[in-house]
């Protein structure tokens, strides 16, 4: 099939935020106008909180105005000083925010079926000084969600997920983000669901919601207390209104991107030497919010190559996760940053490519991506 040269086409990004109609918006900022209320918490604050409470099944919702802030204060709140185990398989907020906490962050290996963190390792790599295990939900797949709960209980560990990619995703026990003592959502404009840029945590008493939402006010309790040492996590009131504008379309997003996932899916499995996770990782109900590909040594191209390939021609796909978060300078020197330590973690890394999907991919561009993948 005819592939067109460079600059012939409009250039296709892994990724492109969904924005409702403009007209849809302005309701919202002449409320906004009018009342004068434009943080802190206000009226648009709250039914966001609401709503989404409502749509991901759970208990309490806390919104924030960045997923890492929201990840920050989730390891502030519990996990206390000493080492916390988690992946080096992801974006470099996950370990960052560990380390804002002044807490060591000791990297467990990952499965090559599903990359997200090993349960199996992360039980190794338990010391006395280990205070909590924070796996992330990889490209929105859930993790071994029961066998890291057994970890967490016989070892007294307090268990946060990074679920920066799970917006919306269930298992067979309902949404994922009720697992462990606290699941962190990103809300930024790459996501599935966003509020241009945001984050929230989910908790499940209103004790610890309350404490959470002290913590993202400056530690404030009333207007002359002030009872710990928080943060400026709050998000606007622009924010939480276009959110829940968003809201009403992200079912439509969602099966836009399931739409996009199945053809890859039906494409890729022609192609020799490609390969991509299995479809039964993303629970009862996926959110499609990634689509990587490894790309393994029988292909006819390396991955740095193949990257190369598509960019030339137009397609800009993005190797996430690479490089590991273990070859940053604050992070490569740490004893569990070892390449012995990490195998899986590193060949992924060297074979991962994550295609375009968002929902105003069309049909022809999808197509265009896979001829691409079988051009020699």
């Amino acid at each position: 099939m005819h592939l067109e040269s460079p600059g012939m086409t409009k250039p296709i990004f892994v990724t492109k935020p969904f924005l409702p109609p403009l007209e849809e918006f302005t309701p919202y900022l002449q409320q906004i106008w009018d009342n004068g209320i434009l943080t802190n918490c206000g009226p648009f604050h709250a039914e966001l909180e609401r709503q989404l409470a409502d749509y991901l099944g759970v208990s309490h919702i806390s919104l924030f105005n960045n997923g890492t802030i929201a990840l920050v204060t989730a390891l502030q709140m519990l996990a206390g000083e000493g080492e916390v185990i988690t992946t080096p398989f992801s974006f470099v907020a996950t370990a960052h925010a560990v380390l804002w906490n002044r807490q060591t962050p000791v990297f467990a290996d990952i499965e090559p079926g599903s990359l997200n963190l090993d349960p199996d390792r992360v039980e190794a790599a338990i010391t006395p000084r280990t205070t909590a295990i924070l796996p992330v939900h990889c490209y929105g797949n859930p993790a071994r969600t029961a066998a890291f709960q057994d970890i967490a209980n016989r070892h007294g560990l307090k268990l946060i997920y990074d679920a920066a990619h799970a917006f919306g995703v269930q298992d067979a026990s309902g949404s994922v983000l009720n697992h462990g003592d606290l699941s962190t959502l990103s809300l930024h404009a790459t996501k599935v669901f966003n509020t241009l840029e945001g984050g929230a945590i989910v908790s499940h008493s209103a004790q610890i919601k309350d404490q959470i939402d002290k913590l993202k006010n400056f530690g404030h309790d009333g207007e002359t207390s002030v009872v710990a040492t928080g943060i400026n996590g709050k998000m606007s009131e622009i924010n939480c209104a276009f959110g829940l504008l968003q809201l009403k379309y992200v079912d439509a997003a969602i099966a836009r991107r399931g739409e996009i996932t199945a053809a890859y899916r039906t494409g890729i499995d022609a192609i020799e030497g490609l390969d991509y996770l299995s479809p039964a990782l993303g629970g009862t109900k996926p959110n499609y919010s990634y689509f990587p590909i490894l790309v393994r040594p029988d292909y006819p191209r390396t991955r740095d190559d193949l990257f190369h390939h598509l960019k030339a021609n137009g397609v800009h796909p993005r190797r996430y996760f690479y490089p590991l978060i273990t070859a940053f300078e604050m992070y490569r020197d740490l004893p569990s940053a070892s390449a012995a330590n990490l195998p899986v973690a590193r060949a992924m890394a060297d074979q991962v490519l994550c295609l375009p999907i968002y929902p105003d991919l069309d049909d022809g561009a999808v197509a265009r991506v896979l001829d691409l993948l079988q051009a020699p």
